[in-house]
């Protein structure tokens, strides 16, 4: 069975350096490191994972634990964009990734302390928690190290990645102000979300350095979900006919919304412009193409592994990481 010490030789470095370069630490070079990478896998070298968790008392492995996974998300591969970047980076590492879920109800019947050692993960990186969550509470708390995706709180042991959501629906808000529109009413998503507080923010923003007023009515809430905001969306038109524009705070919201419209025989872009937030794949495939925010959802996720594993290895580290947008210009917005 090869050893590290068989790796050393070879390579002709100490068996520091090689366990240092396979556990990715940054003071190896990174010719040094693909030298090392090649020749373990060359002498089929694999790491006794059982006696190196009895020893390090780790278990070189890391959690991804979602929070409200339901049939609605189908059509979002936000989820799955993020965790793809996270296991682009956990692959070059030897961390492994397992996955796991949970809701409000299952929080008040096991603490996240219980979870995560029943789950013997080295660290967690949550997503989809909302502001009420029991576990939210529990996990700025801990002494587990963890990244919060979409969460902009952090301590000595939390960390986090988000997109920069007030800019975003700035952006958004903007766009459609610079296309003529002053009626313009936003589909938030709901009061439990950082990313919702954020978003109306920045719509409230643009509004505000444009000297339009705000009209509180036309803020509605579609819980992120494309039904919810279908049945909200047509309440909202329907009484409001005299709106030209919605910025909704998610492309599954959009979707809704852009159902509402055609049901009502409003005509999307040339009676009624809709923009959306998050640039998910179906966003360029609906009629018509939809004008939205683009998130790097992939980055998201890659940016919050490498964090985590920074944090595991002592590795200094940013702690909270803002990730741009980009303004996605289809066919849903026209001028007014």
């Amino acid at each position: 069975m090869t050893t590290i010490k068989d790796i050393a030789k070879v390579a002709g470095v100490s068996v520091t350096t090689v366990s240092r370069a396979l556990n990715g630490y940054s003071d190896v070079s990174e010719k040094t490191r693909k030298k090392i990478e090649l020749i373990a896998k060359e002498l089929n070298y694999s790491p006794n994972t059982l006696a190196r968790s009895l020893v390090m008392n780790k278990s070189k492995t890391i959690g991804l634990l979602i929070s409200g996974i339901h049939k609605g998300m189908i059509k979002d591969d936000f989820m799955v964009e993020i965790l793809a970047g996270i296991d682009d980076y956990v692959a070059y590492t030897d961390y492994d990734l397992i996955l796991f879920s949970t809701n409000s109800t299952k929080q008040r019947e096991k603490t996240y302390s219980q979870l995560i050692r029943e789950r013997k993960v080295d660290g967690v990186i949550l997503q989809g928690m909302k502001t009420e969550d029991p576990y939210l509470k529990e996990v700025v708390e801990s002494d587990i190290p963890c990244v919060l995706i979409d969460i902009p709180i952090k301590s000595s042991t939390v960390g986090y990645v988000t997109t920069d959501n007030v800019l975003g629906a700035k952006k958004a808000t903007e766009y459609l102000i610079g296309l003529g529109h002053k009626n313009i009413a936003m589909m938030n998503g709901h009061n439990f979300a950082f990313v919702s507080q954020s978003r109306l923010e920045g719509y409230l923003e643009a509004l505000n350095e444009a000297d339009i007023a705000v009209n509180w009515e036309w803020i509605v809430n579609g819980e992120f979900e494309e039904s919810v905001a279908e049945r909200v969306a047509t309440y909202l038109l329907t009484k409001n006919p005299e709106i030209t524009a919605i910025f909704c705070a998610s492309d599954l919201m959009a979707f809704g919304t852009m159902k509402a419209a055609k049901n009502l025989g409003i005509s999307v872009p040339d009676e009624l412009s809709i923009i959306g937030f998050d640039d998910i794949l179906l966003a360029s495939y609906v009629t018509p193409p939809l004008t939205t925010i683009a998130q790097d959802k992939f980055e998201m996720g890659y940016q919050a592994a490498k964090l985590l594993l920074e944090m595991l290895e002592n590795r200094e580290g940013v702690h909270g990481i803002y990730l741009d947008t980009e303004l996605k210009v289809r066919e849903s917005t026209k001028s007014r």
